[in-house]
C-alpha cells in the first residue's frame, strides 16, 4: 500500500476529506492528491500524521500499527474542529459535536 493510500484510508476512518485534512495540516487543498505520484517531504508528512493521530512510519508503511502514542486527546479542540471526531466508526455531525462540547463544559462548571 502506498503512502497516499494509507493517508486516504486513515482519513476515511477519521471521517475527514483529503482537502480538509490538508487544510488542518496547513497544506494546500490539493497537496495530498499530488502524493499519488511523488513522495511527500517529511515536514508535510509529519503535519498530516499529526492531524490523523498516527505515526509517520505508519504512513510510510514502515509500521503496521497506526499509533504508538498514548498522548491525551484535547476534546475541546477535537470537538471544535470540523470533521475530526468519530464515534462507532462514523463521523459525528457538527450539531452533535457542539452538544457534546456544551455538555462537557456544563459538567466541568458544575463540579467547580
Amino acid at each position: 500500500m502506498t503512502t497516499f493510500e494509507r493517508i486516504n484510508n486513515m482519513a476515511k476512518k477519521r471521517g475527514i476529506s483529503l482537502r480538509m485534512l490538508a487544510k488542518n495540516a496547513g497544506l494546500g487543498e490539493t497537496t495530498i492528491y499530488g502524493w499519488k505520484r511523488r513522495t511527500p517531504d517529511s515536514a508535510k508528512l509529519e503535519a498530516v500524521a499529526k492531524v490523523l493521530g498516527v505515526t509517520v512510519d505508519y504512513l510510510l508503511g514502515k509500521d503496521d500499527k497506526p499509533s504508538t502514542s498514548n498522548e491525551p486527546v484535547d476534546l475541546d479542540k477535537v470537538l471544535s474542529e470540523e470533521g475530526m471526531a468519530m464515534f462507532d466508526g462514523k463521523p459525528l455531525s457538527e450539531e452533535y459535536k457542539k452538544a457534546l462540547l456544551a455538555m462537557l463544559r456544563a459538567n466541568k462548571n458544575s463540579g467547580e
